[in-house]
């Protein structure tokens, strides 16, 4: 790895992390409302800001620019993977008609259910790491794979198949059909009954076990520290809720932004499939030795190429939505005319 990370700063790193978050949740529940485009900006400059400089008091703690370049490569990463995760969110806040008082509470608990289920991911990936050197080749391809469902995947058969659920879901359990507030039971004709949060709250479950699947081995293609890995996910998810309100309609607009994350995590799986080779230790290929030809593709130039590509996805996005601003205009005054 290059570097040691104290256990002094890995300690306290948590323990703030921790008040942090704790506060934030707080906030939520002793004021839920729509948060301005004001606040929603200050918020996520605050939580951009706080990790750019966890990034150099990791490079103060371990005297390493390795260390902080991993941990900027990883969280950009985490971070255009999060935003990702925003469509869904979108998709299922409008699926499911949550009031938008309330949305915050709901992103919150789906960032407390990513959480959890990220550093039990984290915890199992490390371990298969420190044991088998082969996983790297199974999250090498299992990455491409994802970037390829990623770029071509069908949403309509996703909202299909998760309305199905719904479906099955109200077989056995008696759902109320309005909301009550935030509360996940209500009383109805003086019968206590489920309300719709429940399933949105199960949704974004299983969406945040999906999103889990995929980061994480998109994240140890980059760094193999457990500390450094948590912290670039912690820091990608803290800022998410804030972030969900400042896009509003623009991740409609962000429709080449997929394509972006799908190029990243392409170009992670194959980072990850030459890693393999470097540290080869699979009997059928090249007789169990590591593989010396196989490039070694640097923090650097990773963190060069997942820049680019967010910056080129966006650009092209925003560039593709004003000239169909631009074309509509055209047509509607070509119709007046």
């Amino acid at each position: 790895m290059g570097f040691v990370i104290p256990v002094w700063f890995e300690i306290t790193a948590m323990a703030v992390v921790v008040v942090i978050l704790a506060a934030d949740l707080l906030i939520i529940l002793k004021r839920p409302h729509i948060p301005s485009m004001r606040e929603a900006s200050a918020w996520v400059g605050f939580y951009v800001g706080l990790a750019l400089l966890f990034a150099l008091l990791l490079l103060w703690a371990t005297g390493s620019t390795d260390a902080a370049g991993q941990f900027v490569a990883g969280w950009l990463t985490e971070y255009s993977l999060s935003i990702d995760n925003l469509f869904v969110f979108v998709l299922l806040m409008s699926q499911f008609s949550v009031p938008r008082r309330y949305q915050q509470e709901v992103l919150m608990v789906g960032i407390i259910i990513a959480l959890v289920l990220r550093g039990i991911f984290i915890l199992l990936g490390a371990a298969l790491i420190e044991n088998f050197s082969w996983i790297f080749y199974i999250f090498g391809l299992f990455l491409v794979y994802t970037a390829w469902r990623q770029a071509f995947s069908n949403d309509d058969a996703d909202a299909e198949t998760e309305t199905g659920i719904v479906r099955f879901l109200r077989r056995f359990i008696n759902i109320s059909d309005h909301y009550d507030g935030a509360k996940l039971r209500t009383a109805v004709d003086g019968k206590r009954v489920f309300t719709p949060m429940l399933l949105v709250f199960l949704s974004i479950g299983v969406t945040d076990l999906i999103f889990a699947i995929d980061s994480i081995p998109a994240i140890f293609g980059i760094t193999h520290s457990a500390f450094i890995v948590f912290t670039t996910n912690v820091f990608a998810l803290m800022g998410l809720r804030q972030l969900y309100f400042l896009l509003g309609g623009l991740l409609d607009k962000l429709k080449y932004l997929r394509y972006g994350i799908a190029f990243i995590l392409a170009f992670i799986g194959v980072k990850l499939f030459a890693h393999a080779l470097h540290v080869n230790e699979v009997p059928f290929i090249n007789g169990g030795k590591p593989v010396d030809w196989a490039p070694e593709i640097s923090t650097v130039a990773s963190l060069v190429v997942i820049v680019v590509a967010m910056g080129v996805a966006t650009g092209a996005s925003l560039i593709g939505a004003r000239r169909e601003r631009t074309r509509a205009a055209e047509a509607g005054s070509g119709e007046r005319r």
